[in-house]
């Protein structure tokens, strides 16, 4: 971070031009080790350069920062979701693959979800334009996947990447009680010993 002339106590602006919407990861990542002010672009590169704005290339100036580490306490393991979390677990992926219904784009990693988890799928999140939608319409989806969004919770995808969207969301709700299991289904669907069931929650 220090290379890229970032510091911890900067105001810093996370977007992408993903389809998957990998800011919400580097949202993550960036708070997860002390990054205290850390923002997401609504609508992502595309929606900022479909208005027009200013856009440059090149290498940027050096400037000087300071980022001292420091790893908040909000990972969730296999383990630990084996020896039972606790807390309700949501799982970001298409309904689909949370279901079975369609195999693991993997080799070697089963279908299903994990036992007594639900599923919020990340698209759902937002509109076409890669905005995210209205709060109490992120509220009514987190509502109807049975889980309450401002209470702790277990986030979930593939690959760790996708479940960041559910812990900004909640975020947004005033929720920074979440957890994320960072392997998620490339780590527990490859593991032979994890319990797994197909069909909808």
């Amino acid at each position: 971070m220090e290379r890229l002339g970032i510091g911890r106590s900067d105001r810093i602006i996370v977007y992408d031009n993903s389809p998957i919407h990998t800011a919400a990861r580097g949202w993550f990542m960036l708070r997860h080790f002390g990054a205290e002010q850390v923002a997401i672009l609504d609508g992502g590169f595309q929606k900022w350069t479909s208005e027009g704005r200013p856009t440059e290339s090149g290498e940027t100036a050096p400037r000087e920062a300071k980022f001292d580490a420091a790893a908040r306490d909000e990972i969730m393991t296999k383990e630990q979701l084996l020896a039972g979390a606790g807390m309700p677990w949501l799982d970001a992926r298409g309904r689909p693959r949370f279901e079975g219904a369609e195999p693991d784009p993997r080799p070697g990693v089963a279908p299903g979800h994990a036992p007594g988890s639900r599923n919020l799928p990340f698209g759902s999140l937002y509109r076409e334009d890669g905005r995210l939608k209205p709060l109490d319409e992120i509220r009514r989806l987190f509502d109807e996947s049975g889980v309450d969004p401002t209470e702790p919770f277990v986030a979930s995808c593939g690959s760790g990447v996708t479940a960041n969207s559910l812990i900004f969301a909640a975020h947004l709700l005033g929720n920074d009680r979440t957890r994320l299991y960072d392997g998620s289904w490339s780590e527990w669907g490859a593991d032979p010993a994890t319990p797994k069931v197909l069909g909808p929650a």
